[in-house]
């Protein structure tokens, strides 16, 4: 879903992409740029600059690298993406989802 899809409401906090968490709470206190982290994990350093920007989306593939790398985990940065996505469509549905009655079990 693109950004300008999204309807923003200035109450709404920060909803940020895998991408800036990777930057934020690893790279930063590691001092790793990503030509250096994308060549520890055998990727070219234009797919993770992609995933950093918020471009593209956090695959399994690269998941599956830098948990290995930074020792954690399987799928911690997938589920980041996925509940970035989560949220970002809730709020594109705006409300939406409360017009839906829940079917009886």
């Amino acid at each position: 879903m693109s950004k300008s899809q999204i309807i923003t409401n200035p109450d709404w906090l920060e909803n940020p992409h895998a991408g800036e968490m990777l930057v934020s709470e690893f790279m930063e206190p590691l001092d790793l740029d990503a030509s250096a982290l994308a060549e520890a994990i055998g990727l070219p350093t234009a797919n993770l600059a992609a995933v950093i920007d918020g471009r593209e989306p956090m695959s399994g593939e690269l998941d599956l690298r830098l948990t290995r790398y930074f020792q954690m985990s399987e799928g911690f940065f997938f589920r980041l993406q996925v509940q970035y996505e989560l949220l970002e469509a809730k709020r594109a549905l705006n409300g939406e989802l409360d017009r839906i009655v829940p079917r009886a079990a």
